[in-house]
């Protein structure tokens, strides 16, 4: 189980890499963390369905004017787990579900992005949880490519922004993170990233 407001599966920021490629090539862009959620649900032992969120998280988005040369590296604080109960944040954060004491990050590589409509992408990478790596395939939709609403208005808002949701669901004991839960895990990811 995993993510919130500053998130880890981030992992769909490659998305950006496809849209407008004279706007944004050659640029690095970083995850707006007020801006960004990493959101996850599960099914509790089949009885009702549960939902939590990280809350720190790092995603880097480089461009290149090949696409193939983009990049995007995301980093997640596992300890930032969220899911508004304590007790229950404390279960998952320091038992077998996640460990954070040997497995303090949540980690994103991209390795592909593949497009399936004029905004939308499937943003496949490397994702490792746990300290086991399987790779996964983000859907993802590009929400914004350039200037930001509130740019006109805001100066923390001028320059170029890209944002984007995914959306991916994960095989939890693939990744060894055991018990309770039936069915997949089911992620989605908000995000608005600056340029740097």
């Amino acid at each position: 189980m995993m993510s919130n407001k500053k998130s880890v599966l981030s992992l769909a920021f490659a998305s950006a890499a496809l849209f407008s490629v004279s706007a944004i090539a050659d640029k690095t862009y970083v995850s707006d963390q007020g801006h960004t959620e990493v959101l996850f649900g599960w099914n509790h032992a089949g009885v009702t369905r549960q939902n939590a969120e990280f809350t720190e998280a790092v995603a880097t988005l480089n461009l290149g004017e090949k696409l193939e040369d983009s990049t995007v590296n995301v980093e997640i604080a596992v300890d930032s787990l969220s899911s508004g109960f304590g007790k229950l944040d404390d279960h998952l954060k320091h038992s077998d579900f996640l460990n954070v004491e040997k497995h303090p990050t949540i980690t994103f590589k991209s390795t592909g992005v593949e497009m399936t409509g004029e905004n939308t992408m499937n943003v496949t990478g490397d994702l490792t949880i746990h300290g086991v790596t399987q790779p996964v395939t983000l859907a993802t939709e590009m929400t914004l490519n350039g200037d930001h609403p509130l740019g006109g208005r805001i100066d923390y808002y001028k320059g170029p922004w890209v944002a984007f949701q995914a959306t991916t669901e994960i095989d939890h004991t693939a990744f060894n993170v055991g018990g309770f839960s039936t069915g997949p895990i089911a992620i989605t990811i908000n995000t608005e990233m600056k340029a740097e």
